[in-house]
C-alpha cells in the first residue's frame, strides 16, 4: 500500500498560510484607507465645496476695500454703543480666537458664570441707563463655540434703542 495514498488531502476549507502573517494584510489596509480616508475624500469634497460654494468654502470672508475683516461665521468683540454686542466669547487668550474654539466649560451654578453674567448685565444696562427691560440671555452667556456672531431678535431689540 503506498502511505502518500492514503493521507488526509489539505481541504479548500483550511486557509493558505500568509506569508508574514496577518501584520501585512492588516497594514495594507490600514495604508489603503489612510490614503482614501485622509487625502482622497476630504479633497474631492474640498474640491466640489469649491466649486459649487467659493465664498462658503473660503471661510465666509468679509472683505473691505481688499483688505479681510473678518468672517461671517465668527463674532467679533464689540464694546462701542453704536454697534449692535454679540454674544459673549469664551475663547482665550482674546475674544473670538478661533484656533481656541470652545466653551467657557462652566455650569449654571458656578459663582465665576454667575459673576460674568452679572458684569455683562451691569454694562448693558450702563449703556443703556433707561432701558429696563429684561436683558435677553444671549447677551449674557457664551455660545457652545465661544465664536457665535449671530444674536437672537430679543437681544437686537433690546439694544435697537442705543444703535439708532
Amino acid at each position: 500500500m503506498n502511505p502518500q495514498a492514503h493521507s488526509p488531502q489539505p481541504t479548500s476549507a483550511s486557509p493558505a498560510p500568509v506569508q508574514g502573517g496577518p501584520v501585512r494584510p492588516m497594514a495594507v489596509v490600514f495604508v489603503a484607507l489612510s490614503l482614501i480616508t485622509g487625502l482622497l475624500y476630504p479633497g474631492v469634497i474640498t474640491g466640489i465645496a469649491k466649486a459649487v460654494f467659493p465664498h462658503q468654502a473660503a471661510g465666509s470672508l468679509i472683505e473691505n476695500k481688499g483688505k479681510i475683516m473678518g468672517s461671517e461665521l465668527i463674532g467679533q468683540p464689540f464694546s462701542d454703543p453704536k454697534y449692535f454686542w454679540g454674544r459673549l466669547s469664551a475663547t482665550a487668550p482674546m475674544p473670538f480666537n478661533a484656533s481656541a474654539s470652545a466653551g467657557s466649560n462652566l455650569g449654571p451654578g458656578n459663582p465665576a458664570q454667575a459673576d460674568a453674567a452679572r458684569a455683562r448685565i451691569e454694562a448693558l444696562r450702563a449703556a443703556e441707563p433707561d432701558n429696563q427691560a429684561p436683558v435677553p440671555v444671549d447677551l449674557v452667556t457664551a455660545s457652545g463655540s465661544g465664536l457665535d456672531p449671530h444674536i437672537s431678535p430679543a437681544a437686537a431689540e433690546y439694544q435697537a434703542a442705543r444703535v439708532a
